[in-house]
């Protein structure tokens, strides 16, 4: 693979702009790529969607284009970005002004200006926008800031892919699932901040909305702790640094979802309180996971989810629950006399140890609900027919489908009525090292195969009903660290451009992309997403 074409300063934009003037002819073919002709690897893959010729290009694509005859918008020396300046569309507007050169104002918008504004009743909910350019101007509306600053990620695409100018015409947009997104394991690599926020920058142009951290496990934990010290990796972010990468993402429109994974992947806690690490009849201990029959166990990580929900004011809280080995031998309760008698003197004489793990489930999903967090879990952490039943406020963060964890069926859990976020590991899992039969997923299977309701394998749910919005939520692209070495932040960062843009087209808009596979490419190049 070559190297990309990457567009990442104002100055390059200016450049394009001002060229522009000079090949007005061509502009309308701007607007189009090539047609490159691709040999799909998806036995199912069909012609693309035909899109209107004159729409402009981005990524995704947008997904209502009305063209106009008319000049269309090309941002000039006396062009200004208008907006309430002491409003809610500020941040926005000095965002885009700052990418496109340009200087912000108050006011009336003239000939030549973008303006932004919110319009109250909008369609499309909080994140979708309507694009109308007209008369020599180009004006952004939303019903919130959200859509408002997603129309500026368009502007910004259309502008580079254009010849920069934006056509004539009306563009409605909005997303097709609510949450979109990347998670990253930082408790197995530490990765540095500014890192963390480039791809914040690079989500942010995607139009994606959420990054999840994963900074706890076996092998670190990766912020620096007030009430447990002891348990912090030499390398660490600090309290501080996570403030700024929270601030920079709430700029960006972007919810960063915090992980700490328990029962199970708690080794770095289990070192500095080895007495909480769980062990069979016969002593035997087990990697990461803690004693749940142990009070101190539970009270260990409230402190912490209590220490940390400040840091990570947004919406969400990751509890984990996977893996926990106690429930992957083949009778846990003879190997496990100490949780299975835990579990009966709790919750009756019917009562097995999954019974004492989903009531440990439950209980941190109580501690996240006191915080003001809305709780979400790893699917393997659900157990049926169980005296505790898991509770259905926790959203499942569905992955497993390799043979070694193969889990309950995806459509198990929608029949439950559970709401579902699709991590599946088949197509979504970027797992450094490639162990376990694990190799690192390209854009164009995503692009072409994939789809918000496939949470398993490579075949989707059948029942259609069942994965729309609002029960498959949506999904994130996950880097794991299991072999932290192999790749260097730089290698990841270009490994994972591709399919994270394929990935953001596929939650945005549900039907059949628009463009091949070859023109994806070209176009992702020249947009330097």
């Amino acid at each position: 693979m070559g190297v990309p074409l990457r567009i990442t300063k104002a100055s390059s934009i200016r450049g394009v702009i001002a060229g522009a003037a000079v090949t007005f002819v061509l502009i309308a073919l701007g607007c189009q790529q090539p047609h490159s002709a691709t040999t799909s690897r998806s036995p199912s893959a069909t012609a693309p969607r035909k899109a209107h010729p004159a729409a402009p290009r981005t990524i995704p694509a947008v997904r209502d284009f009305t063209p106009e005859s008319g000049p269309g918008w090309q941002p000039g020396p006396g062009s200004r970005v208008v907006a309430d300046l002491h409003g809610p569309l500020a941040e926005e507007a000095r965002t885009i002004a700052h990418e496109l050169g340009l200087r912000t104002a108050s006011g009336t918008a003239h000939r030549g200006d973008l303006s932004l504004a919110l319009r109250s009743g909008a369609g499309g909910g909080r994140e979708g926008y309507t694009l109308t350019v007209a008369k020599g101007s180009a004006r952004i509306t939303g019903s919130a800031d959200t859509g408002v600053f997603y129309g500026t990620r368009t502007v910004k695409q259309a502008l580079r892919s254009g010849g920069g100018r934006l056509p004539e015409g009306v563009i409605h947009d909005r997303p097709d699932r609510p949450q979109r997104g990347l998670n990253v394991d930082i408790a197995r690599k530490y990765v540095t901040p500014g890192w963390i926020e480039a791809r914040l920058r690079e989500m942010a142009d995607l139009k994606l909305n959420e990054l999840g951290l994963h900074f706890s496990n076996d092998q670190g934990f990766r912020i620096r702790s007030d009430t447990h010290p002891e348990i912090v990796s030499p390398q660490h972010l600090t309290k501080a640094q996570v403030r700024e990468i929270v601030a920079v993402a709430q700029r960006l429109h972007i919810t960063v979802i915090p992980e700490i994974d328990s029962p199970g992947h708690l080794g770095a806690v289990i070192r500095a309180h080895p007495q909480l690490q769980l062990r069979n009849a016969g002593g035997t201990t087990f990697q990461g996971a803690v004693d749940i029959s142990d009070p101190a166990s539970a009270r260990i990580v409230d402190q912490l989810m209590r220490e940390f929900a400040p840091l990570f004011p947004g919406r969400y809280w990751h509890l984990g629950g996977d893996e926990y080995l106690a429930l992957t031998v083949k009778d846990p309760q003879a190997s496990f006399p100490k949780l299975a008698a835990a579990a009966k003197a709790k919750y009756g004489p019917q009562a097995r140890v999954q019974d004492l793990a989903t009531g440990w489930l439950n209980d941190r999903a109580a501690v996240a609900r006191q915080l003001g967090k809305q709780p979400k879990a790893w699917n393997d952490g659900f157990f049926p027919d169980g005296v505790v039943t898991p509770s259905k406020s926790i959203e499942v963060e569905y992955w497993t489908g390799r043979t070694r964890e193969p889990g309950r069926a995806p459509v198990e859990y929608l029949r439950e009525g559970r709401k579902v976020v699709n991590l599946n590991d088949e197509y979504l899992y970027y797992v450094l090292g490639e162990p376990n039969g694990f190799l690192y997923p390209t854009g164009e299977r995503i692009y072409e195969q994939w789809t918000p309701g496939t949470l398993r394998g490579t075949q989707p749910v059948p029942d259609k009903r069942l994965t729309g919005p609002d029960r498959v939520l949506g999904a994130r692209f996950a880097i794991w660290a299991d072999h932290p070495d192999a790749q260097t932040q730089a290698q990841i960062a270009q490994g994972i451009r591709l399919p994270l843009a394929a990935l953001a087209q596929r939650l945005w808009d549900p039907g059949k992309p628009p463009l091949s596979w070859g023109e994806f490419t070209k176009l992702a190049n020249r947009l330097g997403v």
